[in-house]
């Protein structure tokens, strides 16, 4: 069996998703199962046994394993946390997923695993910084330098989405209570459900954020407007980004980043905050899609020679 080949493993809310690639980023092999819901054992064994199956159809060793999880593991305590799949929190995953898989394992957030792979042979292939950008269900982000991961001393690099919107208009302070416990973090303001939120407060209606797309490509003036006040506060959230770490490029992925011109919407309305005479820094739109997360778990080891 090849051991040039890396096996990556996405774990989501509802979906686990595997893929094997090769040293030149192929897929040789890729498959995808519904996630157990609630029990840690359940998600353990059906992440495994997915993982065996794609390594034997791509004829790999069972060697190191790549896992993205939408949560981060803590570098004290070795323990889950932050996780929305919550039955995962305060568990040792990587430790039991290691020892299930009879080979060491790596365990990373799952925006930290779409940087890696959009930085690598993505839409920022060839810049020397980036930052991947996850605005879904939630709003997260990951940071990649000269090709490696930046996680951080309490492996939180990247974490924007728990950071106060910058500069809020009285209208959005104190801003929506978050998850976290606190008010106004970016995630409540340019999250899916923050632009179905702020539509929903200017008309009274209620309607998704996809609701929202389709009306205000129909047309409807109240969804165009929430879909502008959502660019801007993401130009201006992503501002903070460029201030601190000035990306050469920031990669949109999740589900927002479908929505038209979003990209250049969010540019536009980042350059007055962005504390500099020029700027250079590139928003594009992700090439892998939804796949970006599991090609990204699979580049968490190296292979022989890299």
């Amino acid at each position: 069996m090849s051991s040039q080949l890396r096996i990556g493993v996405d774990l989501g809310g509802t979906k686990i998703e595997a893929v094997a690639l090769s040293a030149d980023g192929a897929e040789a092999a890729r498959e995808r199962v519904d996630a157990p819901r609630g029990d840690y054992r359940d998600t353990i064994d059906a992440l495994i046994g997915l993982a065996a199956r794609v390594a034997a159809e791509a004829g790999a060793a069972r060697g190191p394993l790549g896992v993205g999880i939408p949560g981060s593991t803590s570098p004290t305590t070795g323990l889950v946390r932050n996780a929305n799949s919550t039955w995962l929190n305060d568990r040792p995953f990587e430790a039991d997923l290691a020892s299930a898989w009879g080979a060491p394992v790596r365990v990373a957030n799952d925006a930290n695993c779409f940087a890696l792979s959009e930085a690598t042979d993505g839409a920022a292939v060839g810049a020397k910084s980036a930052f991947g950008v996850i605005i879904g269900t939630g709003v997260g982000g990951g940071l990649v330098a000269d090709g490696r991961l930046i996680g951080g001393a309490n492996g939180i690099g990247g974490e924007w989405g728990h950071a106060p919107l910058p500069n809020p208009t009285p209208e959005e302070t104190p801003g929506p209570l978050c998850w976290c416990g606190r008010r106004g973090c970016v995630e409540t303001w340019c999250s899916g459900p923050a632009l179905a939120a702020d539509y929903s407060r200017a008309t009274g209606r209620e309607a998704t954020a996809k609701e929202v797309a389709s009306l205000a490509a129909a047309g409807d003036r109240a969804a165009e407007s929430a879909i502008e006040r959502h660019g801007e506060r993401l130009g201006r959230a992503l501002a903070m980004v460029a201030n601190i770490f000035d990306p050469e490029a920031i990669v949109l992925g999740g589900g927002l980043s479908n929505l038209p011109g979003i990209a250049e919407r969010a540019r536009r309305a980042m350059i007055p905050h962005v504390f500099s005479d020029k700027v250079a820094t590139r928003i594009v739109p992700n090439l892998h899609g939804d796949s970006s997360g599991v090609r990204g778990a699979a580049r968490l080891w190296p292979l022989e020679g890299d």
